[in-house]
Order: C-alpha cells, then structure tokens, then sequence
C-alpha cells in the first residue's frame, strides 16, 4: 500500500500493476474499444496480469455472455454489473486452484458509448472492479459513471484507458482511503476531458464507506459539477431520474427544512398541475443543495451534511447536491438531459438576487445572457412570497434595476415567472436561520416550526448543535 504525493503516469500505473504477481485478471469492454486492456500490454509484463481480455461488441454476443438472451440497455449499470459477476466467476471457479496462494483476482469491466461521427451524441459509459484485496476472500466492487467531454472519439478512447488504470491503480492502492481514492481517478486527466457523476464502493472490507458522502466528495473535489440521491438516499445517475420528466427543483440550506419549505413544494405542485401536461407520475421533485457558498464561507462538515440529506429523504425527497452557485447553471444542468419542463422553486430573496446584474461579471452578456441560459423553452421560475414588516411581497412588488426593467417585464408578461398563490400565510414568517439559531441556544418551541418528523430527528439524534439540558 503507498501513499506517496507524486503522481505516476498513466504507463507507470500499469507496469506497476502487471509488475506486482500477486495481482490477475481479466478485462471486458464494450463499446469505447480495448483501451484499457491496450494500456496494460502496452506497458509491458502483462502476461503476468492480464489471464483474459474481451470485446462483445455484437449485441447478440453481449446478450448471451451477460443478459441470458433478455433485452436490456447495454450502457447501463445493470450490465456493467452482470460483466463484473460473469468475468470474475468465471476467472476464479477455473484458476483459483490453478494460481499462486497469493493471487489476488479481479475483473475489470466497462460499456462506453463513444461520441458518433456526426457528433450529435453525449459520451458516456460506466465502469468497474470486482477484486480481492486479500487472496481467497469474498471480492470487493466499485462501480463508477464518466462523462466523456472531448469532442472526438480517439481522445475519447485515449481518455477511457487512462480512468480504467487509474481505477485498477486505486483498488489496489487506495481503496482503504476513499477521498485518496477518488482524487486519483483523475490523474493525468482534467475536468474538461471527463467528469465523474457517480461512485460506489461495497465488499466485505469496503463496507465501512458511506457512499452519500463518497459522491458528495465528487463535487467537493470538483471531480463532478453535481451528485443525485433518490429519496431512499441511493445515489443515482441523473438521466435515469430525470430524462423525459417533469421537474421541481427547490434550492435551500435545509438546516434544517421548515414547514416553510414544504409549503413550497406543496404550492409549487399545486401551481405545475395548473401549468399544462402535469402527469404526477412523471413528475419530480428535487430538493437542491449547492456547495459553492458553503466551501467558500463555512466549511464542510461531512456528519451535518449528511444529516440534511437523511431529513429530506424521510421526508420523501430526492436530493442533488452540486457545484452550482448562479441559478443559470443549474438551469443548464437540468436541461441538458433532456427533462420535459423545468420549475425553479424561488423565494424573494432569491428572485432578488436572480435579477442582480453584478452576480454575471464573468459572462460577456451579462444578466441578458445568464437569462438566455436559464429560460429554456420549458422553464420557469415559481416564487414563493416574503413577509416584510408586515406586508406580503410577490414578484409584483421587488424593485428592479432600470437598465432590465423591460426585460422583466417580459418574462411576467410571458409567464415565465409566477408567483405561487396557495401559500399557507402562516408560515411566511419561519427561516431556516431563527430555527437553527433556536436549536444552537437551546430556545424552547423550535419545534413548532418544523415538521414532526424533522424535530423528533433532530432530537434523537442530536442533530445541528442539539443537546438535552
């Protein structure tokens, strides 16, 4: 096991591997070419790694070798572990009598879809290893998804057998330190070349890894722009949660989520159903929340991070966790998988800050291209009322910049900005902040303002600063 500071190149990885005897197996690709497969024997020594490498490029191949003859996608996470359970069976029930007691077996697999030569495709592929850290035990597994952001499918390829060594290299050297782990899946590689969107780790002596704060760690390292859980707290590929759906998406702090914020949800839904072709079943609502302010201003405390996450999950809610500081952005995010309509839950303050035109210094447009980013055809913003000295403020009453006033008005004129009208009053006068400040003091009646479930959490288990007097 090494920890050394200095980075290997991508050859180095491999002879290092093919030069270590204890370590066999084999490698499945699918898709993207014998990239991995083609950087170990290229390194030298791979007779001694290397017991088999293959490609079922025909899909009737693949089928058999991995499907038992049933349809199914082949980029996908299903398949990518039956090629991981299939490579290994085989390769331990025909040479685990046959090998060195010291050998230590994995499988190596990947299913890759590269960019297409009319380039009208978003490269992408999923990864992984099933391997045994010591010889003879139950194996190991980890399982990742790439963005393939080169716009060529050779630098892709290039691209795809860089990240397979590196993976290799980290289950052998790594996989006792994860955040180690996933930094150095992007040696010798760059975020512009590829973005990791998922990660998980599990075997018998990876089981003390939380794979919520693993992939949170993706967008701390900015390793991936944005992570996504469902509301069972299973970390997820954002296309399967979201392609072809009707999306809600909710920024907060969510420390903790008060009845105003359910109330948000609950009006917005009551709005979209008015709004044109709600179908409850192929709609979703996100709660999203936003790592750019939280590293820039406090810190990142992975335990009271996790925490908000597990509240909103009992709550019912998915979860995206991103990099995301402008709205645009997120806006671009939700749309580039190719979701049916986007609703961006606002309050107020947030519009207020959406209309501020200092917040776009680093677009060449400006607040008219931010705009042009974010109002996609089928997006709008909701937004939720604030209680200002007494008096009710909508969307009709923020004071906006002269320079955008026209512009504003626009985007009411066309509906592309409406105010939520079933609010529950009540609840208008609750922040996240006076709560937390009330829990942090040990303020009595806090509960009132959150939901049952969230208080009879935050007591049990001692959650943002809560203790018993």
């Amino acid at each position: 096991m090494i920890l050394q500071e200095d980075t290997f190149s991508t050859k180095r990885k491999a002879l290092r591997i093919n030069l270590d005897s204890s370590i066999y197996g084999t490698i499945a690709e699918i898709g993207g070419g014998q990239e991995v497969a083609r950087a170990f024997f290229q390194a030298g020594g791979a007779s001694g790694t290397i017991a088999k490498s293959i490609s079922a490029y025909d899909k009737t191949f693949s089928d058999n070798l991995y499907n038992d003859n049933k349809k199914g996608r082949y980029v996908s996470d299903d398949r990518l572990k039956k090629m991981l359970k299939k490579e290994f069976n085989d390769l331990t029930n025909l040479l685990s009598d046959k090998k060195d007691r010291d050998t230590r077996f994995f499988a190596f697999a990947n299913t890759v879809e590269t960019i297409n030569y009319s380039k009208t495709n978003q490269g992408h592929g999923w990864m992984g290893v099933r391997f045994q850290l010591t010889p003879f035990s139950e194996p190991n597994q980890v399982i990742i998804h790439i963005k393939l952001l080169e716009n060529d499918a050779s630098l892709q390829q290039y691209t795809l057998g860089a990240i397979g060594v590196n993976l290799i290299y980290a289950c052998y050297n790594y996989a006792k330190y994860p955040n180690k782990f996933l930094l150095s899946l992007m040696e010798n590689l760059s975020n512009d070349r590829i973005e990791i969107n998922m990660a998980s780790m599990s075997g018998p002596e990876l089981d003390f890894v939380d794979n919520r704060l693993l992939s949170v760690q993706l967008v701390k390292n900015g390793v991936s722009s944005a992570v996504m859980f469902n509301s069972n707290g299973e970390v997820q590929q954002p296309s399967d949660m979201l392609y072809k759906k009707n999306v809600l998406a909710f920024r907060g702090s969510f420390r903790p989520i008060t009845y105003t914020g359910m109330d948000m949800l609950k009006t917005s839904f009551n709005l979209f159903k008015k709004d044109g072709n709600y179908i409850k079943e192929n709609t979703v609502s996100v709660c999203e929340i936003t790592l750019s302010n939280l590293l820039e201003e406090t810190g990142f405390d992975d335990r009271d991070f996790l925490d908000r996450i597990d509240l909103l999950n009992g709550l019912g809610q998915n979860v995206l966790v991103s990099n995301f500081k402008e709205y645009y952005k997120l806006s671009q995010y939700f749309t580039r998988f190719n979701i049916n309509r986007l609703r961006l839950v606002l309050g107020i303050p947030a519009l207020t800050n959406v209309l501020n035109a200092s917040y776009y210094k680093d677009l060449k447009g400006g607040i008219l291209e931010a705009f042009a980013l974010m109002f996609h055809e089928n997006v709008k913003i909701y937004t939720y009322p604030q209680l200002i000295d007494g008096k009710i403020i909508s969307s009709n009453d923020i004071e906006v910049d002269k320079k955008i006033e026209y512009l504003y008005k626009h985007l009411k004129a066309n509906r592309k900005i409406l105010d939520l009208e079933t609010y529950n009053s009540k609840y208008l006068p609750i922040y996240s902040k006076d709560v937390l400040s009330r829990i942090l003091n040990n303020e009595d009646g806090w509960e009132e303002y959150v939901p049952n479930y969230v208080a009879e959490q935050i007591k049990k288990r001692r959650l943002f600063g809560y203790t018993i007097m």
